[in-house]
């Protein structure tokens, strides 16, 4: 991690220092973290190679478009990185629409929407755990507009890596169903789903460990059976 001082200076702040001190001790959890990111990572794009190809392909043929989505998200200390995702909208969807998807959204593609269901849209973000701007567990990166607004301790979540999966993804699997029946999808979802996701997230970093990471990977395959 870096040192206090070589945070960005929207990072230090009281709220965020508690949460800094409990992950600074870890190291040695932080490194097996790194080292279980890379090696699995690496297993599964192998073995997931050729349904990878699979998905691509049905991708193209059900409608126009790329094959990947690749939204600008934030990382770490406030990096932007491009995430990667099989497109599971019509192109240019988040130009015609809220930045959060309900479970109705006529931009979900036929192919989409069985891909979202088993969570495969989030199978290239193997990708993304290999450069480092992703783990496997941790805070689900948001979009900049988002992140724009946290307040407070919420600026802790970006001490690590954003995460594929995490406890508030579990809990919040359903969260397309929460915002159907808003009239702005985008307000309620910063009003009452963010804080309400980051309550978690935040009870995460403060139990965080390499063994709690691997509890909450296996909690995710249940939960998306």
């Amino acid at each position: 991690m870096k040192k206090w001082e070589d945070l960005p200076e929207y990072m230090q702040i009281e709220e965020v220092r508690p949460y800094y001190d409990l992950l600074k001790k870890k190291g040695l959890s932080l490194f097996f973290k790194r080292l279980f990111d890379i090696v699995v990572a690496l297993i599964l794009l192998i073995l997931l190679a050729i349904p990878m190809l699979v998905i691509a392909i049905m991708i193209a043929m059900d409608s126009p478009g790329g094959v990947f989505y690749r939204q600008e998200r934030v990382t770490t200390y406030g990096k932007h990185f491009r995430i990667f995702k099989f497109r599971t909208m019509v192109s240019n969807a988040d130009k015609v629409g809220a930045h959060v998807t309900t479970s109705n959204d006529s931009r979900v593609t036929k192919i989409g929407a069985k891909l979202r269901g088993a969570r495969l849209d989030e199978i290239p973000q193997l990708l993304n755990v290999l450069t480092g701007d992703m783990t496997f567990v941790g805070t689900r990166p948001e979009a900049v507009r988002y992140v724009e607004k946290y307040t407070g301790a919420m600026w802790a979540t970006l001490l690590l890596p954003a995460g594929i999966t995490s406890e508030a993804s579990i809990l919040y699997k359903d969260e397309a169903d929460l915002l159907d029946n808003a009239e702005d999808a985008d307000r309620v979802y910063v009003e009452q789903v963010l804080p309400a996701k980051m309550e978690y997230n935040l009870r995460s970093l403060k139990q965080f460990s390499f063994w709690g990471d691997i509890k909450t990977m296996f909690r995710t395959v249940g939960a998306v059976l």
